[in-house]
């Protein structure tokens, strides 16, 4: 009787998650479709349709202003995922294969603190820092910085791919007389480069989007597009907002959905 009454409710439960899965991927995702559809609105107040019209994004491409802060974040992004895939790598090497050296517990609590720790107390941390050092503010700074929480991101996608790793095939290497780097270079780095190029997407993806910790440690002239149009929407709301907002989300699920792929692969 009790496995009858279980069985007549069970499709009440299935229908009822179902339905509360379509609320919450509304919740998340109906206000961005909203932001698209917009930005390709004639009209000039925002939230009101008025024709189908590529104006914001003409007036986007003329703004010199916003492309140079598009200029300042792809060369931060470009230069920090170099430094924070490289360095991020290293220390996931260190921290899979080097177990037993005394300090690596406090490494490894380091390398994993930038996740941890909330972004306004580390841009304050960071700016404490290159004031102290007599750091100009600029995009060396922002640069820094980014590659200070990028690591972590990193290291815990590597991790992750060193995991899944077969020692033994490093091991059968060093026995056909391989030395340490060329073992590095000819199987560790190609079983492991699904996991590094899926850290460095995954890093590109949050210096582009960064706002909180660049508006710490920017200087004049540096800032990046995210600060910039941060900026814009704590003065005015325009379309030309829904415009840049639309290319920011499309850009960022591009990378986020590549960097996904990659990892997915990875893990097969």
């Amino acid at each position: 009787m009790t496995a009858q009454h279980s069985s007549l409710r069970r499709p009440w439960v299935e229908r009822w998650l179902g339905i509360n899965g379509w609320i919450v991927f509304a919740f998340l995702y109906l206000p961005i479709l909203i932001v698209v559809v917009f930005s390709f609105s004639g009209a000039s107040n925002v939230g009101v349709w008025g024709g189908f019209s590529l104006r914001w994004y003409e007036r986007m491409f003329g703004n010199t202003q916003l492309l140079a802060s598009l200029e300042n974040s792809l060369w931060v992004a470009l230069w920090s995922t170099i430094a924070a895939t490289v360095l991020g790598t290293a220390a996931a090497l260190a921290l899979d294969r080097y177990r037993k050296w005394a300090t690596r517990g406090a490494f490894d609590a380091i390398v994993y603190m930038p996740v941890i720790i909330p972004d306004v107390t580390m841009a304050v941390m960071l700016l404490l820092w290159f004031t102290q050092i007599g750091l100009p503010l600029g995009r060396v700074s922002i640069t820094l910085a980014h590659i200070a929480f990028n690591i972590s991101f990193v290291a815990i996608v590597v991790r992750s791919r060193l995991a899944h790793m077969d020692p033994s095939m490093e091991e059968a290497a060093s026995d056909l007389y391989a030395s340490r780097w060329k073992v590095f270079r000819k199987v560790t780095l190609p079983l492991i480069m699904p996991g590094v190029l899926g850290g460095a997407l995954l890093a590109l993806t949050l210096s582009l989007d960064d706002v909180v910790i660049t508006s710490f440690v920017q200087g004049p002239g540096s800032t990046t597009l995210p600060v910039h149009v941060f900026g814009l929407i704590r003065r005015s709301v325009t379309p030309e907002i829904n415009a840049v907002s639309t290319l920011m989300i499309g850009a960022s699920m591009f990378l986020v959905l590549t960097s996904l792929a990659i990892q997915g692969r990875s893990n097969d």
